[in-house]
């Protein structure tokens, strides 16, 4: 139960490893992009590779986008309503907007994330800019940090990400030069979250390290502390002088409810920290290929605010110089019309009811087999995953000798168990459990 140390491939986590600096591929030059989770087919295919496998018998669901019964893509109603609305506006164009943004679009995700009476809004010392999606905003915020909070904190600072983690998240402190230590988040016996080990791991991290944490679905896991975990994990952050810096992969469709899923940013806030959030409007969206995201600066007053901002102004003209106009209309058009905004509420409302009783009716599938091994976890987990804890051994069958293609990490997209194919999952799931017992 020693703290986790830093990451590094192939080694187990315990302390006094050196940080990891990359680790060397079969072929040169060294790979320098952190280990972690990964897809096959890769997340950029959606397509089989033809010859791999007999054809009609494949379950692709490793796949990041929420799909329906037909297992396509989804787009909102409310989107699709919207995308049409503004190609028919004549008064539009294509002018650049400003480096950090269309305005209407930041003012309206902040007040998504913390709440339009937040005291950081009423003080104005909270402010988002727009990026090119949730992992952009990951890296300008970890390049603005290795830049400037080392002025702050004169010792070398270290990022902890929770382990399991996603592999882009790790990429994105490493690419700017930060040493990268885990806490742990998953308990693999239990198959719950590892609250007792996360917050030992926090106590023993060096004052003013940055912490990632995730809201609304933990990725991989799909596992989320409660209000209370919460609070004590902000207890030990705050006694600590420790930087959160959170990601909101997908508002809304963890709970189905967009308030209830940002309590975690709002409680820090009230709190008083300071903070950086990453959000991705992808998946809550459906805007998967458009590049919505958001970075949401969180500062103790309103001059440094302003300071940050100037800093953030300079990293993105650097970057990416302005970034796309035509996702962030659809977002701000929706969460400024209040009609809009509740049509997109149920939209989620009936996303999230439908994975819930899918993940239901799967874990009913796997008792009625006989399927060794608890399934209670599954139905607690959120959002549009499940995190079965599979085996290395159970996911090489899955996808080797059944054709059902999940991540490398045993992490299952909902949306891609159908009606049509719940019950072959199922059985294929209870043949690699039962195979790897023997």
């Amino acid at each position: 139960s020693s703290m986790a140390g830093p990451v590094r491939r192939g080694l187990p986590w315990r302390r006094g490893l050196a940080p990891w600096r990359g680790c060397r591929c079969l072929t040169t030059p060294p790979c320098r992009r952190p280990p972690g989770t990964g897809y096959w087919p890769p997340p950029s295919s959606g397509t089989p590779v033809p010859g791999s496998y007999s054809w009609g018998t494949e379950v692709m669901v490793g796949v990041r986008e929420y799909c329906k019964d037909d297992k396509r893509p989804a787009l909102l109603p409310v989107v699709q309503k919207v995308q049409q609305r503004i190609v028919n506006d004549v008064t539009l164009n294509h002018e650049y907007l400003p480096t950090l943004g269309l305005t209407e679009f930041n003012k309206a995700v902040t007040a998504l994330l913390l709440g339009n009476g937040s005291i950081a809004i009423v003080e104005k010392r909270a402010e988002s800019i727009q990026v090119p999606g949730g992992n952009s905003a990951l890296f300008i915020g970890a390049h603005f940090l290795r830049q400037w909070y080392s002025i702050t904190c004169p010792q070398q600072t270290r990022v902890y990400i929770s382990i399991p983690y996603w592999a882009n998240h790790a990429s994105a402190f490493f690419e700017v030069g930060f040493e990268i230590y885990g806490y742990r988040y998953w308990n693999s016996e239990k198959l719950c979250l590892a609250l007792p080990w996360l917050l030992e791991d926090l106590e023993k991290a060096p004052e003013f390290s940055i912490v990632l944490l995730h809201i609304v679905a933990h990725q991989p896991t799909a596992t989320d502390p409660t209000p209370s975990e919460w609070m004590q994990i902000a207890e030990v952050m705050k006694r600590k002088r420790l930087f959160p810096f959170f990601y909101s992969a997908a508002q809304g469709l963890a709970t189905g409810d967009v308030q209830r899923d940002a309590w975690p940013v709002r409680h820090f806030v009230n709190e008083r920290f300071e903070l950086f959030c990453a959000q991705s409007f992808s998946t809550n969206f459906t805007l998967y290929n458009e590049g919505v995201g958001s970075l949401t600066i969180v500062s103790r007053n309103n001059q440094t605010l302003v300071c940050i901002r100037s800093q953030m102004e300079a990293l993105a003209r650097n970057t990416w110089s302005n970034p796309p106009w035509f996702g962030a209309r659809i977002v701000a058009t929706i969460l400024n019309n209040p009609a809009f905004f509740a049509e997109w509420q149920e939209n989620l409302k009936k996303i999230v009811e439908r994975l819930m009783l899918t993940k239901e009716k799967l874990k009913e599938e796997l008792r009625t087999l006989g399927t060794p091994g608890p399934w209670e976890h599954i139905t607690r987990q959120v959002g549009m995953y499940i995190f079965p804890g599979f085996t290395g051994s159970q996911v090489d069958y899955l996808m080797k000798r059944l054709h059902i293609y999940l991540s490398a990490n045993a992490q299952i997209n909902v949306s891609k168990v159908t009606s049509p194919n719940l019950a072959y999952v199922a059985r294929c799931i209870d043949e690699a459990v039962v195979s790897s017992a023997k």
